[in-house]
Parts: structure tokens; C-alpha cells; sequence
């Protein structure tokens, strides 16, 4: 049984998940193991339950215990629920909270790139996406459109910031992902397991996503660069195609998240 705790002290300690530490003192990046993240909303938060994540403690509007939080606090045992209604928790976290409740959550422990790549066929790799909002936005399209995993590099925006988990549904707890390491690369520790690259760039050479040699590869990794720059002119060179979406009207391109849609779309959805 969850122990409901009134917030009667905005300094509590206990509240510093919620209310005072940033996102990278959450990560905790001397100590991952003991790192955090916060769930938000109940569908989130249910996938992430779903997926083995363990709950620490909630803070959940007071009016919802008895409806939408009751199912999640009955999975989740003795740990500590602060409640209070609306307006009190908005101005303890600064934001009005998606549909009542948070979860602070223990980070699990990170996965490798290979074991991302057994068994898979359909491969993403971010490059330097900083935006959380864009890293949520492509979970959620590589979870709709068959994607088998995703891949980033270490300067890619954190999956497990609340921003991101919020915009991706929880399909950040879905689909299997990892950071590249330094022994792995990337481009090379992709083709050393049988995987075609192919590089998303406005370059001469650029095949269209509908190459029909592109669509048939059976084990492909699809690699998508930073909002800005795109994708830096080696990780290009050092793939094996370079892919554009055919566009109209004089725009050159989409944002990195509206591209990966399209091209997960075409290189993994029709085909699976």
C-alpha cells in the first residue's frame, strides 16, 4: 500500500526530484546507476512500469488518487505518493503537471550498441540531435513505423530528459536504444555487424529514399545529423548510400524529426 504523504513543506527534501534538481544532476553522471528520470502523465508512466523501470515515489494531484493514480500506485507498492491539489503543485514545480501526476523513477542500467543491433533490421543513428523535443519526436515515429532500435552519439539530448519521454508517448521505454562508445564508432561498427548505412544529406550523389537498392537492403541503419549542420561531411563520406526525401515549392529540407517520419516510413514501415 502506497504511503500518501500531504505536502505541507516545499523544502522537504524529498520533493528536490521534482521541484529543485535539474536534469543533469537527475542523470547523475559520476554515479549512472543511481541516476533518475521523471515520468510524466499516466499512459508515460505505465510504460515505463511496463518496461521494468522502478518507481521511487509520485507526486500526484490530490483529486486524481482515488480515479487514474489508483492503478499505477497499486503496481508500484510501498513508496511515498506527496499529494496536494493543483495550484500547490504548479508553483512546487514551476509547471502545471500533464494530467495530474509525476513518477520519479530509478534510471536503468544503459544498454550496448550491439546488443541494440541482434536481431535487428531496421536501425536509426542520431548524430548530434540536442533537442529533446526533436530525440522524443522520433521515438515516437520509430515505435509507430518499425523501427528495431535507435542508436546516438554522446552529444545527442538525453532520452530520459522529461521533455523528451513527455513528447515521445513512453516510446522511449518501447524501443531499444544506446550510446555509440568509442570502441563501437559508428558508421564502421555498423557495417562490421552486416548493416548498410545510409547517410540522410543534401549532397550531389543523394539517392532518393525510394531507391529501390536502398528499400531492399536487408539490414540497414539510417542516419539522421544535429537540427543545424546536419550530419558531419565523414560520418557522409564513410556511408554507403546518401539518401534525400524529393521535396517541392523550393524547400530543401524538413526538420530532423519530420524527416525521420518519412524515412522510417518508407524504408521500414512499408516494407515490415
Amino acid at each position: 500500500m502506497s504511503q500518501i504523504i500531504e505536502i505541507t513543506d516545499f523544502e522537504a527534501p524529498q520533493l528536490d526530484v521534482y521541484a529543485r534538481l535539474t536534469e543533469n544532476q537527475l542523470l547523475n553522471r559520476h554515479e549512472p546507476w543511481k541516476g533518475i528520470f521523471i515520468a510524466e502523465s499516466p499512459k508515460v508512466i505505465c510504460r515505463a512500469l511496463d518496461a521494468g523501470c522502478i518507481p521511487l515515489s509520485f507526486l500526484v494531484e490530490r483529486r486524481h488518487l482515488a480515479t487514474q493514480a489508483e492503478p499505477l500506485l497499486q503496481r508500484c507498492g510501498d513508496i511515498p505518493v506527496y499529494t496536494a491539489e493543483f495550484d500547490v503543485l504548479t508553483k512546487l514545480t514551476g509547471f502545471a503537471l500533464t494530467r495530474g501526476m509525476l513518477c520519479a523513477m530509478r534510471r536503468p542500467l544503459p544498454l550496448d550498441p550491439e546488443e541494440i543491433c541482434q536481431g535487428a533490421a531496421r536501425i536509426a543513428v542520431l548524430e548530434n540531435v540536442v533537442n529533446p523535443t526533436n530525440v522524443g519526436a522520433i521515438f515516437r515515429s520509430a515505435a509507430a513505423l518499425n523501427m528495431d532500435g535507435i542508436l546516438l552519439t554522446p552529444g545527442c539530448s538525453d532520452p530520459f530528459y522529461r521533455r523528451a519521454i513527455r513528447v515521445s508517448m513512453g516510446t522511449v521505454f518501447q524501443i531499444p536504444w544506446a550510446y555509440l562508445t568509442e570502441e563501437f564508432g559508428t558508421v564502421k561498427g555498423l557495417s562490421r555487424l552486416g548493416f548498410k548505412t545510409a547517410a540522410m544529406a543534401l549532397e550531389e550523389d543523394s539517392v532518393s529514399i525510394d531507391d529501390p537498392k536502398v528499400m531492399e537492403e536487408e539490414k540497414l541503419a539510417i542516419v539522421l545529423g544535429t537540427e543545424g549542420d546536419g550530419l558531419a561531411p565523414r560520418t557522409v563520406a564513410d556511408c554507403d548510400y546518401t539518401i534525400r526525401i524529393p521535396m517541392s515549392h523550393g524547400v530543401d529540407s524538413l526538420n530532423v524529426a519530420a524527416a525521420s517520419a518519412v524515412a522510417f516510413w518508407q524504408l521500414a514501415g512499408k516494407k515490415r
